[in-house]
């Protein structure tokens, strides 16, 4: 086996594990399966950005996935990520793969974490009290899934950037045409 066939089969290998991990993923062809995206799947095939996978709307995925996954919004996510995706011009299946953070197993420690991180922040930063229990804690629950939202996102961002970097280096990905 030469050295250009090898390279071609670990190249198929790669590309046939990674279908496999994305392939309970929205995707254009099976977005009518899913219980709230059916509803806008004809607006979502219009979008051809919300199924690139280009650093320019991965990154706002990245972002934007990354704070409604942390935000106490159980429930509603997915419905608010496909809003997003389209506000925003962000990959559709990254940015729904990413609400899947918060889920009945993760719920308590993910929401536990933003409220410490939120409470820290709203005493060290001297934001503001709240009066109720519920406001406060509602309070420093949003401020903390931000703040952790966007640490996560800033995260997956630098390294999807490095991977796409590496990527194009050793000609795994085909650099984009200059217009």
């Amino acid at each position: 086996m030469t050295a250009e066939q090898r390279e071609r089969e670990e190249r198929w290998l790669r590309i046939r594990r990674t279908k496999f991990l994305l392939r309970k993923l929205p995707r254009k062809a099976n977005l009518h399966r899913y219980p709230i995206l059916k509803w806008f799947a004809a607006k979502a095939r219009k979008h051809p950005e919300l199924w690139s996978f280009r650093v320019e709307h991965m990154a706002p995925a990245f972002y934007a996935g990354c704070m409604l996954a942390f935000l106490p919004a159980y429930g509603f996510q997915v419905a608010l990520a496909f809003f997003a995706a389209l506000l925003f011009k962000a990959n559709l299946p990254v940015i729904v793969g990413l609400q899947f953070i918060s889920n009945p197993f993760t719920l308590v420690p993910v929401y536990y974490a933003t409220y410490k991180v939120g409470n820290t922040t709203i005493h060290f930063l001297g934001l503001g009290e709240m009066t109720s229990v519920i406001g406060s804690t509602a309070y420093a629950l949003v401020l903390g899934g931000l703040l952790v939202g966007a640490v996560v996102g800033a995260v997956l961002d630098l390294v999807y950037r490095f991977l796409a970097w590496q990527g194009a280096r050793r000609g795994l990905i085909r650099p984009r045409a200059v217009p």
